[in-house]
């Protein structure tokens, strides 16, 4: 009696497995794109940083011919970018004083999920460097 009563109980939490995994599964999946998602911003955070630094280094060395260097900075700050097939413009000033300040920026809207689901919009990411001329 006792063994039938146990066998009767199993066949009847047969389905309790596939409606567990069926609540589990959107979570799992939300934590599995959220981390890579996550990862993504990151890496172009860093790939802003990277071009910025390079930017401004460029910046505030002085261009071969002497003078300003400001024109090299903004293509090779800007083709970093492009490298890493990011759509966004590293500014530096047009004009800079002697021994001055040098600052190199970049602002992108970085679309979550790649712009699949529109709701979840945009985070603006942004980057800046300084550094001292040093001519």
């Amino acid at each position: 009696m006792r063994a039938e009563r146990i066998r009767k109980t199993q066949e009847n939490e047969n389905g309790q497995s596939l409606v567990e995994f069926a609540l589990v599964l959107p979570l799992l999946l939300l934590l599995v794109v959220g981390i890579a998602e996550a990862g993504r911003a990151w890496m172009t955070q860093n790939v802003l940083t990277g071009a910025v630094r390079e930017a401004a280094r460029i910046a505030v060395v002085q261009a071969p011919g002497g003078g300003w260097n400001g024109p090299a900075a903004i293509t090779r700050g800007n083709q970093i970018l492009a490298d890493a097939r990011i759509a966004a413009t590293v500014s530096v000033p047009i004009q800079a004083t002697q021994y001055g300040d040098v600052t190199a920026t970049v602002t992108y809207n970085f679309t979550v999920l790649s712009g699949i689901i529109p709701a979840l919009g945009n985070i603006q990411l942004h980057s800046t460097t300084t550094m001292r001329r040093e001519y």
